[in-house]
């Protein structure tokens, strides 16, 4: 980004599943608001009972919801987002790098590891953590 006259922060955590991504989107907006609002295609599995019901089916409308609400955000000049996805390869980042010059945000990318031995709260099959893994890429 070349314009330095930024409107606020997008923070995309990348990290597998368990690895803590969502709790460290909370801590970073614990001070900026009263109850943390860290964005996540998982959201979108979230039932109205507060049950989380996956269904790979409707894995990219999940990331387009997330996507717009994210979007949407940037609309209202929120000053700190955070998305909070497993981002394991770069192009899964790129709309909201497109979405950041756009709206004029600042990007930072965190990756987030899973040095503390959690599991992950989706239940996600150790395969599909395993296949995640083997994809993950990072550009220094």
């Amino acid at each position: 980004m070349t314009n330095t006259n930024y409107v606020g922060d997008l923070i995309l955590l990348r990290g597998l599943p368990g690895s803590g991504k969502s709790t460290l989107g909370e801590i970073i907006l614990t001070n900026f608001i009263d109850k943390p609002d860290v964005l996540s295609a998982d959201d979108y599995f979230i039932n109205s009972e507060g049950n989380y019901e996956f269904d790979g089916s409707k894995l990219k409308e999940a990331h387009n919801d997330c996507q717009q609400r994210c979007a949407n955000k940037m609309r209202n000049e929120i000053l700190k987002i955070v998305v909070a996805n497993t981002f394991t390869e770069e192009w899964e980042m790129e709309t909201y790098f497109e979405m950041a010059e756009r709206y004029r945000y600042r990007v930072h990318t965190v990756i987030v590891e899973n040095r503390h031995g959690n599991k992950n709260i989706h239940d996600c099959p150790e395969e599909k953590v395993s296949q995640m893994k083997n994809r993950f890429n990072i550009k220094l």
